[in-house]
């Protein structure tokens, strides 16, 4: 049976409500149920230009139609102009979703850009919704950014380059390698994950020359891990570890902040790239791109991503085992 998944639009001022609509003029691999505002999808489908018919969930979907359960906004939706006011409904949505997920009544999240601004200026402590899902799950997670080529997933996220150094601990590193091979066996199937590991000083360290990151921190981790069976590479210089050649027969790689490894990856195929959120109990997939609101409500905006994220969250929920709960 086709996996059930959580579909939330996001910023509901943004581009995030225009995509889903135009996802439900297809013939998608899985059920989808958004949880979000009706108002604002229909407010969306009229100014795009495309029918949309909302159902209930459980009842089955043609092409034009979506399910939805609803998450009201306090404030109408202006495309293009993100509103405070609507915090709240943004983040229940997410958490409403994901709520699902972890009763088992969905069997994957695809999620569309958030506003972090907006959030924050409704009154709302927001970092990201990595975090948030994280928090409600209860558990640690590391984020991947993949596009039909190429995985890289981040030792550290959204920090000041200066505050990477000190972030990046043998303890934290191991973490993240232990969920990234974890990840890599769960969801994609793959019986001995190959992962290459950038160093994170330029020539990955020159021995010691141009930082000692990688032979105090980095190779002592690589070397333990190696000897209970994971198989890593590395660490790489950043600069030479993208060529065809390096990249031949790696599985993913792990870039060790930010901006080293994801412009590599966007280069590659921006388009196609989706944000997975590896160590939760079910498949999360987000778009790659930010809101768009200069965009909003004018049928310009590219859906390949939120395409791309459905179907691969599609992908790793029909890998996942059934839950009792989910009756399916």
């Amino acid at each position: 049976m086709r996996p059930r998944l959580a579909l939330v639009p996001g910023e509901p001022a943004g581009v995030g409500p225009e995509l889903c609509v135009r996802l439900a003029q297809q013939a998608p691999a899985a059920e989808l149920i958004a949880y979000a505002d009706p108002d604002t999808l229909l407010a969306a489908a009229a100014a795009v230009g495309l029918p949309l018919r909302l159902r209930d969930p459980g009842v089955a979907c043609d092409r034009g139609e979506l399910a939805i359960v609803p998450v009201p906004q306090p404030r109408p939706v202006r495309f293009g102009h993100a509103d405070p006011a609507n915090a709240a409904a943004v983040i229940a949505a997410l958490e409403q979703g994901a709520a699902a997920c972890l009763r088992g009544e969905m069997q994957g999240l695809v999620t569309g850009p958030v506003n972090k601004a907006s959030i924050n200026a409704g009154g709302i402590a927001y970092t990201g919704t990595t975090e948030l899902l994280a928090r409600q799950a209860g558990c640690e997670v590391v984020m991947m950014l993949a596009n039909p080529t190429l995985r890289v997933a981040l030792a550290t996220t959204h920090l000041p380059l200066r505050a990477v150094a000190d972030a990046i601990t043998g303890e934290g590193l191991e973490r993240v390698l232990r969920i990234v091979d974890a990840a890599l066996r769960r969801d994609f199937g793959l019986a001995q994950p190959r992962i290459a590991v950038l160093g994170l000083n330029p020539h990955a360290g020159e021995d010691g020359h141009l930082g000692r990151e990688e032979l105090d921190v980095i190779i002592p981790v690589l070397q333990r891990l190696r000897g209970e069976g994971l198989d890593l590479r590395g660490p790489l210089p950043a600069d030479t570890a993208f060529l065809p050649r390096v990249l031949a027969g790696v599985d993913a790689v792990l870039a060790m902040y930010h901006d080293q490894g994801l412009p590599v990856l966007k280069h590659a195929g921006f388009e196609q790239a989706v944000n997975l959120t590896l160590g939760l109990p079910y498949p999360r997939v987000a778009v790659d791109h930010g809101t768009a609101l200069d965009l909003a409500g004018r049928g310009v905006a590219d859906p390949s991503s939120l395409f791309a994220a459905t179907a691969l969250c599609a992908q790793l929920a029909a890998r996942q085992p059934v839950s009792a709960s989910s009756g399916r």
